[in-house]
């Protein structure tokens, strides 16, 4: 079986890796024995060799929820445009606040990209005025809610 190609980002690990890798990016509770049997090699081996790829930071495994099923109903992504000398240190601060799931520094229009999950609209606006806006150097925002997610994945 060759799953390699050229502009796979894994093309650096051997055939039997990115087996492992694309069978647990399909579904992250494959157990070791299934890939070692499509494999035919014992399931000690594909151990050892998943081990191997978290350690070295290829591979990571983990449980991804729906905040609207936690009763965070509110998601929005932001664009912030922040004062350039504040730009680090902001980002550090907004990537510690609760509602912040994902944030990016980013070229363009924008300085930095943030998707946030809250509960409500009232929570959202509280958000913006009271956590994001107190940031020293965040001159402005743009916000886009989340209507509907048509395709969500984790590479």
């Amino acid at each position: 079986m060759n799953v390699r190609n050229g502009n796979d980002a894994l093309s650096g690990l051997d055939e039997v890796d990115q087996v492992i890798v694309a069978a647990l990016r399909q579904d992250g509770r494959t157990p070791f024995a299934q890939i070692a049997e499509q494999l035919n090699v014992s399931p000690g081996m594909i151990r050892l060799r998943y081990n191997r790829l978290v350690e070295s930071g290829y591979l990571k495994v983990v449980a991804v929820t729906r905040p609207p099923n936690q009763g965070m109903a509110t998601m929005a992504v932001i664009g912030l445009n922040v004062d350039g000398d504040k730009l680090m240190a902001a980002a550090e601060k907004i990537a510690g606040l609760e509602e912040v799931i994902y944030l990016v520094l980013v070229s363009g229009r924008f300085d930095i990209v943030l998707e946030a999950v809250c509960r409500d609209h009232s929570h959202l606006l509280q958000f913006l005025t009271e956590e994001l806006y107190a940031i020293e150097g965040v001159r402005e925002t743009e916000s886009f809610l989340l209507l509907k997610i048509i395709k969500e994945i984790y590479y």
